[in-house]
């Protein structure tokens, strides 16, 4: 290992503008973190926020299939491709000037998706979002911890941290439909401008900047081939399932892998990667990665897809269908708080192997769907998944970071907010593409998307009940491959966990 590599497995010092201090941190700390709490929300809910608003959208722009889903995941992907390097770049030029610039574009993007008149519009406005969230999230971590000198405090607000953020994934579906119940879809974005427009107003005042002493080069490459490498490979899924695959996706899809491969490979030999593929040597810190991104798999496929199934197949107002997420996500941010309780009863791997298990039993339960009746059935999957969901989001990054060395523990909890993020993403590129196909394959033919289909002009009740029929086989196949998955993964983690997880 040469000098410089070696150097980059000390530990980094963080230091502030205002000297640190040993006594507890006052009102304005306290402050400081409800201002930083409202922006994590945000992010984490425009993660959700279109799942039941996806029928309106696509009653008013007419995506195709392939924009529909470009419309929900361009957001996750972008966020879950930058936010390591957008923590290299706090650490180099100050956390709080990155969160308040990215701040910024994350409410300009808002506001030119409230108003997008194209799908391509608002793909490129979500896009934006995504380029301005992918900065708040590690900056924000980081911001908090420096509010509070006192160690239980820090842990205190670390933890309302990491709640809020589940929350925000959680209530996301939830605000959305309260919102269209009496406004137009745009107002799901509008909401975030004013909350930008009081943070950076408010942080000046009450956050204090925060900076690394020592730091490495961001590496220009390894950002471009991982970025460039996830966008082509997700188009040539999408664009394989809504359309068929020819050439050209083919060839991106190649591309893509090959990108994603050189960006691993370059990862080994650089003395700051943007990846440090070293900390996936620890099984421990391996299976709480593959926790966080299956649980967001199946947790965005299942809740965009079963959105359209309340509304459109079984016909639910979208009020109802808000009310009808309420129960789970009640559960989820309930567990979120109470997942200290749980680990202390039964110990940190049987709820690593509960997260997968329960998560599994849930989304199955919506194999139990018919396009007459099935609403009992989701509120049923979203309540013992929604379990799951909490012990995932509030174990994986706490099990991340526990299980490598203190100083690499700021690489570790990056890769397992990444992981969320891009598990989001890839829930609707890799399952929402198989439910699209298998709604290609065996619908009327008309459309790519049920919403398109029904709205079609001339299309006859056997098309309608076709076409109803055609999504839930997709919903069924997505929620099962998803549900499969994950009880793999609990059954792996069972047996290759050593008995007791490090602390």
């Amino acid at each position: 290992m040469s000098n410089r590599a070696a150097a980059d497995r000390e530990p980094m010092t963080m230091q502030t503008d205002t000297p640190s201090t040993s006594y507890p941190a006052n009102r304005m700390a306290w402050l400081g973190l409800l201002t930083v709490l409202a922006l994590v929300l945000l992010v984490a809910m425009d993660g959700s926020v279109l799942y039941l608003a996806m029928p309106r959208v696509t009653s008013a722009l007419s995506p195709t299939a392939d924009q529909a889903l470009w419309m929900l995941d361009i957001y996750g992907f972008v966020v879950g491709s930058l936010l390591i390097t957008f923590g290299n770049i706090g650490d180099r030029y100050g956390r709080l000037k990155l969160m308040m610039v990215g701040a910024l574009v994350f409410g300009l993007g808002s506001l030119g998706a409230a108003y997008a008149t194209t799908p391509a519009h608002l793909i490129a406005c979500r896009a934006l979002m995504g380029l301005g969230g992918a900065t708040l999230l590690p900056s924000g971590l980081a911001i908090v911890s420096a509010l509070f000198p006192d160690p239980r405090q820090r842990a205190r607000a670390i933890g309302i941290f990491a709640a809020m953020f589940a929350a925000g994934f959680a209530i996301g579906p939830l605000i959305g439909g309260l919102l269209l119940q009496r406004f137009d879809w745009g107002t799901v974005f509008l909401i975030n401008v004013p909350v930008v427009l009081v943070f950076l107003l408010a942080a000046p005042i009450l956050l204090r900047e925060v900076r690394v002493t020592r730091y490495g080069s961001i590496d220009i490459p390894s950002l471009l081939l991982s970025f460039v490498g996830i966008l082509l490979f997700t188009y040539a899924i999408k664009s394989a399932a809504a359309t068929g695959i020819a050439l050209p996706q083919a060839l991106a899809g190649m591309i893509g892998l090959l990108a994603l491969a050189f960006f691993l490979r370059r990862q080994t030999r650089l003395a700051y990667p943007l990846l440090d593929l070293g900390l996936f040597k620890d099984r421990v810190f391996s299976i709480a990665i593959l926790t966080g991104l299956l649980s967001l798999v199946v947790w965005s496929a299942a809740s965009y897809l079963s959105g359209i199934y309340l509304q459109s197949v079984l016909g639910h107002e979208v009020f109802m269908a808000a009310l009808l997420t309420l129960p789970g996500a009640a559960v989820l941010m309930a567990t979120c708080v109470g997942t200290n309780h749980i680990v202390e009863r039964i110990g940190r791997k049987a709820a690593l192997v509960a997260t997968h298990l329960l998560i599994s039993a849930g989304v199955f339960l919506l194999l139990c769907t018919t396009t007459e009746a099935g609403a009992l059935a989701f509120v049923a999957s979203t309540v013992i998944a929604g379990v799951g969901y909490g012990l995932s989001f509030s174990l994986v990054a706490e099990i991340a970071v526990s299980a490598v060395p203190s100083e690499r523990a700021g690489a570790a909890g990056s890769i397992a907010e990444t992981s969320n993020e891009i598990g989001n993403a890839l829930g609707i590129t890799l399952l929402g593409s198989l439910a699209a196909l298998v709604f290609r394959l065996s619908g009327p033919g008309v459309a790519g998307t049920l919403n398109e289909t029904l709205g079609h002009l001339g299309l006859t009740a056997q098309g309608v009940l076709q076409g109803k029929e055609a999504f839930l086989s997709g919903l069924h196949w997505a929620v099962g491959v998803g549900g499969l998955l994950t009880f793999l993964a609990g059954v792996v983690a069972w047996l290759w966990l050593p008995r007791k997880l490090p602390e």
